[in-house]
């Protein structure tokens, strides 16, 4: 009886498992087929070291950068702390904007006008206290016509007085290691330890213009009214109307600073930023920034980084919860390279052909490595984009007596 009842319990048992096998083929997501994989959109590297180039702009100090990968590609005394007149308000634009994304305040608020603000100099929409402008209508003043009135009446919303303004200001510059850089006002006007470097103000630039696009509606409009077309806004970027691709940012002159401008401009898939301190005139100024943007479209590109042939989108998985896993490139989907490079790249992949379970997400799978000719740019992992856990007897059973359940009777 005990031998019969052992047979029986046996039987039943195999049966089991190979149905649980047969269930989990049947419940488990079937392989995905082999192709190529995008890259996710990550920064552009670059194939060329900082360099600078072998010619003079007619500045104290300058900088020219490749907006995308933050890459170098000419310094004059970028380093060399000086006043940066209102260019300064780069940093209040960009605070303003990452408020407004926070949801702190809105465009349609009511910027109030202390008598503080009433009493700044230089350039000005001769704000009177009391009065009440919207913020989008601050932000027009301060993008278009550089009003010093307008950029401490924000400074006092978004912070709640000027002085605690500037202390945000010197904190998000620590953040993005603007080492060379102090503020001690909103707008930009000459006080002494109120300084900045060509690579500080191009820094602060690029996080503006990458992470707050917004802010060139503003940059690019030429002329505006405000209060109901009592008051002419007129931008102060004369780029705007000579520069093919321009797309911002700043100008700013005091005497101290001298004639500045962070300009930045795009063409072809290229973005640039240029900044140029202490020049002698507007004229200079300008002369200056066009130099350097032309000088960086003339001699770079972006270049599309290359797919490796037959890149997986996933791996299959042995002895796992599923039968695959997804896979996550993290390569660059672009590459600053001077012309002529595009067909240099090429791309390497190392995975296996197969992973063992259990698999965690953001796992190390493989690696991909760009090269330019024999010379290796970079390498970068290929990991997993989900995790995969192992096959037990446990997880076979549930699945099996889930798919039993499901079965209806005969």
């Amino acid at each position: 009886m005990e031998r019969s009842f052992t047979k029986r319990f046996a039987a039943v048992a195999v049966c089991m498992a190979l149905a649980a096998g047969a269930a989990l083929r049947l419940l488990l997501p079937a392989a995905a087929p082999v192709g190529e994989t995008p890259y996710p959109a990550v920064p552009t590297a670059a194939i060329v070291p900082a360099t600078t180039a072998a010619f003079d702009v007619p500045c104290r100090a300058a900088i020219l950068i490749d907006e995308d990968s933050g890459t170098v590609l000419y310094e004059k005394n970028a380093d060399e702390r000086r006043p940066i007149a209102s260019i300064t308000k780069v940093m209040t634009l960009l605070l303003t904007f990452e408020a407004l994304e926070a949801g702190r305040i809105s465009l349609e608020d009511i910027v109030p006008v202390s008598e503080h603000a009433y009493h700044m100099g230089g350039s000005q929409i001769w704000l009177e206290p009391g009065e009440q402008l919207t913020l989008n209508d601050m932000l027009k003043a301060i993008c278009i016509s550089s009003a010093n009135d307008a950029a401490v009446a924000v400074a006092e919303y978004v912070g709640g007085s000027e002085p605690a303004f500037v202390q945000l200001m010197n904190e998000r510059a620590a953040a993005l290691g603007m080492t060379n850089t102090h503020f001690e006002n909103a707008c930009g006007l000459d006080t002494e330890g109120h300084l900045s470097t060509a690579r500080d103000v191009a820094v602060m630039s690029r996080e503006m213009l990458l992470h707050h696009t917004e802010v060139e509606d503003y940059c690019m409009i030429w002329t505006d009214t405000l209060r109901g077309g009592a008051t002419q806004l007129v931008n102060t970027n004369k780029l705007l109307k000579s520069y093919n691709g321009i797309t911002g940012l700043k100008t700013g002159t005091t005497s101290k600073a001298g004639v500045c401008i962070s300009a930045s401009a795009a063409r072809d898939g290229l973005r640039l930023i240029a900044v140029v301190l202490g020049a002698d005139s507007g004229k200079e100024r300008f002369s200056a920034a066009t130099a350097l943007l032309d000088y960086g479209f003339a001699n770079y590109e972006n270049i599309a980084a290359p797919a490796p042939e037959n890149a997986p989108a996933a791996l299959p998985v042995r002895h796992g919860t599923a039968q695959e896993v997804k896979l996550a490139y993290t390569a660059p989907a672009l590459y600053l390279a001077p012309k002529g490079q595009s067909g240099a790249l090429t791309a390497a992949l190392d995975l296996p052909e197969s992973l063992p379970a259990p698999v965690s997400p953001g796992q190390a799978v493989g690696s991909l490595r760009i090269l330019c000719g024999d010379e290796e740019l970079g390498t970068y992992p290929v990991t997993a984009a989900e995790g995969v856990g192992e096959l037990t007897f446990g997880f076979c059973f549930a699945r099996l007596a889930r798919a039993l359940l499901l079965v209806p009777p005969a």
